[in-house]
C-alpha cells in the first residue's frame, strides 16, 4: 500500500479538508482525493463524509486512523534505520520546541549543535508543551524539548534538563505590592493572568495554590509566558512566571509553604528509532550546563 495514499488520509483527518491537506502536502486538491480515494478502494471502506467542502470521519476512518498513524511511524522508522547504519550525523531532525524554551533555554544549545552538525537539518514545530508530546507519541516528531508532564506520560519516555522554579508576580502599581506584605487570603480576592486550565504549567500552579485554599480566579489565559508577563506588569492581574522572568516593572511575592517548580526537558518515543541527529541532539542535552538562575 503506498504510504503517499496514507498521508493524504491523515493530513485530511488533520486539517479537515482536503483544499487544506492539498495545501499542506503541496498537490492539488484533486491529487489528494485521488490518493484518498485510492486508499478507500485498497481498504474496502468509505474513510469520510465528504460534505461541502469539509470532510468528517466515518467509523471505519476513525477505526483506521491510528493503524495509519503508525504505519507511517514505523515507515520513518525504517527510513531512520537505514539512515544511520553508519555513524554519520546527518540528515533531516523533527523537533518540537515549546515556545517558551525555545526562546530562553534552547538558542545556546542549538547555535552548539549546528556548529557541531553541519550536515543536520532540523525541521523544528514551535508547539504548546501538551500539543508537542502528541507530535512525538503520533511519529511526526522524533523529539520534544518542553515543559515536562506533571505526572508521567504513559507512552514517552523524559528526562529532566532543568529545573524552573516559579514565582508569584505582580504589577509595582498593585495593589498586592504595597505594605503589610500581602498574605495568600490577599491574594485570593485579585484576578490573574495565568496559563490555560490544560496546561502542565497551570496544574502546577492549581495543585500548590489549592494546597493553600487559594481559590484561582483568571481573568485572562495564554500559553504565551511573555504575554503574561505583559499583562500582569500593566495592573491587569497577578500571574505566576519562572523566576529568571523577574522584569522592572514587576515585583515578585514571597508567601511561606509556597513552591513551585516546573521541569523543563526532553520526551521520546521508546518504540521509535532514532536518528544519529536526534541522539546527537539527546547527548548535548544531557551536557547542557545548569542556567546561573537569569536568561
Amino acid at each position: 500500500m503506498q504510504t503517499e495514499s496514507v498521508q493524504a488520509f491523515i493530513a485530511v483527518c488533520d486539517l479537515g479538508s482536503f483544499q487544506a491537506a492539498a495545501d499542506a502536502l503541496y498537490l492539488t486538491q484533486p491529487a489528494v482525493s485521488k490518493r484518498v480515494s485510492n486508499l478507500e478502494d485498497r481498504l474496502g471502506h468509505t474513510l469520510f463524509d465528504r460534505v461541502g467542502r469539509g470532510a468528517t470521519l466515518t467509523e471505519a476512518g476513525r477505526a483506521y486512523l491510528p493503524h495509519a498513524r503508525e504505519l507511517v511511524a514505523v515507515v520513518a522508522d525504517g527510513n531512520r534505520a537505514l539512515d544511520s547504519l553508519g555513524n554519520r550525523v546527518a540528515g533531516p531532525l523533527t523537533l518540537a520546541l515549546s515556545h517558551h524554551v525555545s526562546l530562553h533555554r534552547m538558542p545556546s544549545v542549538l547555535r552548539a549543535y549546528i556548529k557541531h552538525y553541519p550536515d543536520v537539518h532540523p525541521e523544528i514545530n514551535f508547539a504548546d508543551s501538551e500539543a508537542a508530546c502528541e507530535c512525538v507519541v503520533k511519529g511526526e516528531c522524533e523529539l520534544a524539548v518542553i515543559t515536562l508532564p506533571t505526572t508521567p506520560h504513559p507512552i514517552l519516555i523524559e528526562k529532566t534538563v532543568w529545573d524552573d522554579p516559579m514565582q508569584i508576580f505582580v504589577s509595582d502599581e498593585h495593589a498586592l505590592a504595597g505594605t503589610p506584605p500581602a498574605t495568600l487570603a490577599d491574594l485570593a480576592q485579585h484576578p490573574a493572568v495565568l496559563p490555560p486550565t490544560a496546561s502542565y504549567t497551570r496544574a502546577i500552579i492549581d495543585r500548590t495554590l489549592s494546597a493553600h485554599d487559594v481559590a484561582l480566579e483568571a481573568r485572562m489565559e495564554s500559553h504565551y509566558l511573555e504575554t503574561l508577563r505583559m499583562l500582569a506588569g500593566i495592573g491587569l492581574g497577578w500571574t505566576v512566571l519562572p523566576s529568571a522572568m523577574s522584569h522592572r516593572d514587576l515585583i515578585g511575592l514571597s508567601f511561606d509553604g509556597v513552591e513551585m517548580t516546573r521541569r523543563l526537558g526532553v520526551v521520546y518515543h521508546p518504540r521509535r528509532r532514532l536518528s544519529n541527529a536526534a541522539l546527537a541532539l539527546l547527548a548535548l542535552l544531557g551536557d547542557v550546563p545548569k542556567p546561573p538562575g537569569a536568561y
